[in-house]
C-alpha cells in the first residue's frame, strides 16, 4: 500500500535540496521523491546517497526522478519517470518487481498507456500553474481530474493510484482534489514553503 502523500524534493543546491527534505522527514514526510533537473550525474548520486540514509533513519522510502542506473546501484525504493524518460518495462527488467516505479500523465490517453505498462502510481497533472517545473502541459484543473477518474471507472481499467501533481497551493487544493478521486498528492512548494502543514495534509487525505 503506498503513502498518499509524496514529498518532490526542491533547492538549487545540494545543501537545499537537504535541508528541505529534512524539514519534511521532521514533519512527517515518509515518502520523498528526489528532484534536481539542475544538477549534473555526480551532484545528484551524492545527494541520493545522503538522502537515502536520512530516510532509511525516518523509516520513510526514497525514490528518484529518472536516473533508473543510479537507482539500481543505490538500492533506492524506486523512481518516477516521466513521459520521454526510460521506459517502464525497461526500468522494471532493471529494478525488480519489489521497486516501486511511477509514471507521469498529462491526459486520458497517457494513463491508458502508462495502465497498460503496468506502473505501480501514476503522477497525472499539472494541476494548476507551478513555478517548481518547466515547460508545463496543459493545466487539467478539477474538472479534468473528475474527467479523467470517470473514464477510468466507465472503461474498467485496470486500478492503478492516481497521484495528483503540480501546482497544489493550499489545503483547499488538496480537499477539492480528493473529492475527484484520486488517490494521493504530490506536492513540492507547499510543503518546502511550510513543512508542518504535512499533518493537516494528511488528514485531509482518504
Amino acid at each position: 500500500m503506498l503513502e498518499k502523500l509524496q514529498y518532490i524534493s526542491q533547492g538549487l543546491t545540494l545543501a537545499d535540496q537537504k535541508n528541505n527534505i529534512l524539514k519534511a522527514l521532521d514533519a512527517g514526510a515518509i515518502w520523498i521523491q528526489i528532484r534536481w533537473k539542475q544538477a549534473d550525474e555526480s551532484a545528484f548520486s551524492l545527494l541520493a546517497q545522503q538522502v537515502l540514509q536520512v530516510c532509511q533513519h525516518f523509516g520513510a522510502k526514497c525514490i528518484i526522478n529518472d536516473h533508473v542506473q543510479l537507482a539500481k546501484e543505490l538500492d533506492v525504493d524506486g523512481v518516477h519517470l516521466g513521459l520521454t524518460d526510460c521506459g517502464i518495462a525497461e526500468a522494471r527488467q532493471l529494478l525488480g518487481a519489489a521497486k516501486i516505479i511511477g509514471g507521469t500523465a498529462n491526459s486520458l490517453e497517457d494513463v491508458q498507456q502508462r495502465i497498460a505498462e503496468k506502473c505501480d502510481y501514476i503522477g497525472l497533472g499539472p494541476y494548476k500553474h507551478t513555478y517548481t517545473k518547466q515547460k508545463l502541459s496543459p493545466l487539467l484543473g478539477i474538472a479534468g481530474y473528475e474527467h479523467i477518474i470517470r473514464e477510468i471507472h466507465r472503461q474498467e481499467l485496470t486500478p492503478v493510484p492516481i497521484f495528483a501533481i503540480g501546482g497544489i497551493s493550499s489545503l483547499e487544493d488538496i480537499q477539492r482534489l480528493t473529492e475527484t478521486g484520486v488517490y494521493g498528492v504530490a506536492v513540492s512548494g507547499l510543503i518546502t514553503q511550510t513543512p508542518n502543514i504535512i499533518s493537516s495534509i494528511k488528514n485531509l487525505l482518504p
